[in-house]
């Protein structure tokens, strides 16, 4: 799929290729500054997960723009975008008038037409949000009101009985329907908007980190160094830039590194970066046995996530999770290169049996089987509550031409592509 590099692309290639153990001082020096190699580019986008591929797609594919895409992995989609749910969300849980809400249910429509349209796999399979306990029951009825303000259609509340009707494996004494709700093949569709966004010019740069930043006459400096020579810094000293490149816009969607590398951008006010929370959850898959479920299972809503639930891909594979476990610690450079631990402990199945029991009572002891664990990029911390997404322009940090994406955790796959409209939107008004 990928296509000879333009002109900008080969020379970060063959800079890159060339970086063995570099040397010089930090790039903070201004005489090095001047002899650092530079290249002016139309829009760079920092980060190919499922953001960042959406947003180059639709500067290339609906704005006609020349885009280059920078990623420290050695491919497209390897953070956040590739370890979630896979679950195309409907809107429900999130406050009205906010950006995770409008950009959830104008999302939701864009994804399906775009799988429809490009063989996408995926499937409605539809969500049952149920509450275990009379003491839920209000909650559920707020999410019912919150979803419909939302606009999402389609919501009905039931009966647990009507609920065991569709899922007899259930126990729950109320449950709230979205048939809207589905499961998506992210790998395929991230393939396939990179596939569509090369073909109208795009180009993709892949173990290409950007460390930072400077303004030089209100334009934006960006400064790019090869993964393998930044894997190898010593920690001491500043980092080197082995390219500046000098964008017309950017986009910095870098997911979990995001407000990193805003902070290292001089010249962007310290005051507007938001602090990073690093949460982690796991999931685990049921073994053994034919899947007990057809549809989607959530609990009510827990700090920090929806609660385990439960997930069936494609295939029919059910998989539970994700729950919550606050990490700290997370200096830049882990950050840049997704040097985060997504290693799966067995014992954390022990809190992985009582969860699921409570709306799934006859899973046996030991068929649960460790399966993988994502990062989300928060904003707000343990008992903090929730924040929306941030999408920053120039109206908030005064720099033309850049837009910062914080936070952009769950929806954000679901949100991908409306995210992409609004960001192109806001550039190119």
């Amino acid at each position: 799929m990928m296509k000879p590099r333009n002109s900008i692309a080969k020379s970060i290639f063959q800079k890159f290729k060339n970086v063995s153990n570099p040397r010089k001082p930090p790039f903070s020096s201004s005489s090095i500054l001047e002899s650092i190699p530079r290249e002016k580019v139309d829009c760079l986008v920092i980060g190919a997960g499922i953001v960042g591929i959406a947003v180059a797609k639709e500067l290339s594919v609906n704005h006609g723009r020349q885009v280059l895409v920078l990623d420290s992995a050695p491919i497209f989609g390897t953070g956040t975008s590739s370890r979630n749910s896979e679950v195309i969300h409907a809107g429900i849980y999130y406050p009205t008038n906010s950006l995770k809400a409008s950009f959830c249910v104008r999302g939701k429509e864009l994804l399906y037409k775009y799988c429809k349209d490009h063989e996408i796999p995926h499937k409605q399979i539809g969500k049952l949000i149920v509450a275990t306990g009379l003491s839920e029951v209000p909650r559920l009825s707020t999410l019912m009101t919150r979803g419909i303000q939302n606009g999402v259609e389609g919501l009905r509340m039931m009966e647990g009985y009507e609920a065991t009707t569709l899922e007899p494996e259930l126990q729950c004494v109320k449950a709230l329907w979205s048939p809207s709700s589905g499961i998506v093949d992210s790998h395929s569709l991230m393939l396939s908007l990179v596939g569509e966004a090369e073909s109208h010019g795009t180009t993709f740069s892949y173990n290409t980190a950007v460390i930072g930043g400077h303004i030089e006459g209100n334009q934006i400096q960006i400064h790019v160094s090869g993964s393998n020579a930044i894997a190898n810094w010593n920690g001491r000293s500043e980092l080197d830039s082995e390219l500046i490149l000098i964008p017309k816009l950017v986009v910095n969607s870098a997911g979990l590194s995001a407000p990193a590398i805003a902070k290292r951008m001089k010249g962007l006010p310290d005051g507007i970066i938001p602090a990073s929370h690093y949460a982690r959850g796991c999931y685990f898959t049921l073994s053994n046995t034919k899947s007990p479920f057809k549809h989607l299972i959530y609990p009510i809503p827990e700090v920090g996530g929806l609660g385990v639930h439960v997930t069936l891909d494609l295939n029919g594979q059910v998989k539970f999770g994700p729950d919550v476990e606050w990490i700290k610690g997370i200096d830049d450079i882990p950050s840049f290169l997704n040097m985060f631990d997504y290693s799966v402990r067995e014992d954390r199945a022990n809190q992985f049996y009582p969860a699921i029991r409570k709306y799934y009572p006859s899973l046996k002891d030991g068929s649960l089987e460790p399966g993988y664990a994502g990062i989300r990029p928060k904003l707000s911390g343990p008992e903090e509550g929730p924040t929306d997404f941030v999408v920053q322009g120039e109206d908030i940090h005064g720099i033309s031409g850049l837009v910062n994406l914080f936070g952009i955790e769950s929806p954000g796959l679901t949100s991908s592509m409306a995210i992409a409209e609004h960001v192109a939107a806001k550039l190119l008004k």
